[in-house]
């Protein structure tokens, strides 16, 4: 058996969650997906799954065997590519990760342009609210919103976003002022993980240098930012978020940002591809097509919100 095809049906299974996902992305038999993986531990003496009549599991081994199988088969793409024609047009799966809100409000609409305008193409989303690394996991393409270390990876930025505090308009008028972030100790908090669940750090102020950390303790905790914002949206107390988990809320008038003078300096975004991945007709297509769109995006969300700067 080839080794380099039953590396493709390994990582197949990995991404499908099951033998039988991986036969029918693959247009084989589970029979022959099993077979592949029983020769690929055969090959290398050890077994790389744990497997159960629902479930995959990868041993220590098979973690670093599937990280290296990611390598070589993104290599031996670009490789290929090297030969054909810079202008083939874009196919295949193209794998892209984002923060979950992120990728559910922002990128999924603009995946959805992308796929009709280039049908070949189909798209791997894995929304995950913490950093991977793009070349182990094989992804393509990946949405951050961060500053970023330096590294080997292709950054193309896209906007920038506020971390912002936000309440209702209702809540405010029911409730005593938010003038500095020490008010903030008084009020009903509708705190995230993200973004600090018994604590908010502000820049600091006047002649020090020490941030300004505002401790409290949490009327609600929550680890989804829909259900922050629908707390929020219903007057039930002051939540922290990224402006454009908020943007929406704020033009329709049911949020106010307040506190923008006490804010943190924005944070950027980028696109971001491993370097050579720029050569591949799909990944070049969407970032291509993705760049423009996101810059428009993250642009309008930053003046709507800034249009009411104090929440008076």
């Amino acid at each position: 058996m080839d080794r380099i095809d039953a590396m493709k049906v390994f990582v197949a299974t990995l991404d499908e969650g099951s033998l039988a996902g991986a036969a029918r992305r693959l247009g084989r038999s589970p029979a022959a997906v099993s077979r592949a993986l029983a020769f690929l531990e055969e090959h290398t003496g050890t077994a790389l799954l744990h497997r159960t009549t629902r479930t995959i599991k990868l041993s220590e081994a098979g973690e670093r065997y599937a990280a290296a199988c990611r390598r070589v088969l993104t290599e031996l793409e670009e490789a290929d590519l090297l030969v054909v024609d810079e202008k083939s047009a874009p196919r295949g799966l193209l794998t892209i990760t984002a923060p979950v809100a992120a990728g559910e409000d922002v990128l999924r609409p603009i995946l959805v342009d992308f796929t009709e305008r280039y049908p070949e193409v189909s798209i791997r989303l894995q929304l995950l609210d913490r950093p991977v690394s793009l070349i182990d996991e094989g992804i393509d393409v990946a949405l951050r919103i961060a500053h970023l270390p330096d590294s080997s990876l292709i950054a193309v930025p896209v906007g920038e976003v506020r971390r912002v505090v936000a309440a209702a308009p209702r809540y405010l008028a029911a409730h005593p002022p938010i003038t500095t972030p020490a008010d903030l100790a008084a009020h009903r908090i509708i705190s995230m993980t993200h973004f600090g669940l018994d604590s908010w750090s502000f820049p600091p102020g006047g002649r020090t240098s020490v941030p300004l950390v505002v401790q409290f303790t949490p009327g609600f905790i929550v680890n989804t930012i829909r259900a922050a914002v629908a707390e929020a949206v219903e007057a039930r107390g002051v939540t922290r978020m990224f402006s454009y988990h908020v943007a929406e809320a704020v033009e329709a008038g049911t949020l106010q940002i307040i506190l923008s003078d006490s804010e943190h300096a924005p944070l950027p975004v980028h696109l971001l591809t491993p370097q050579g991945r720029l050569s591949v007709p799909k990944v070049r297509a969407f970032i291509d097509f993705a760049t423009p769109r996101l810059r428009e995006h993250f642009g309008r969300f930053q003046q709507m919100t800034r249009s009411d700067p104090h929440g008076d």
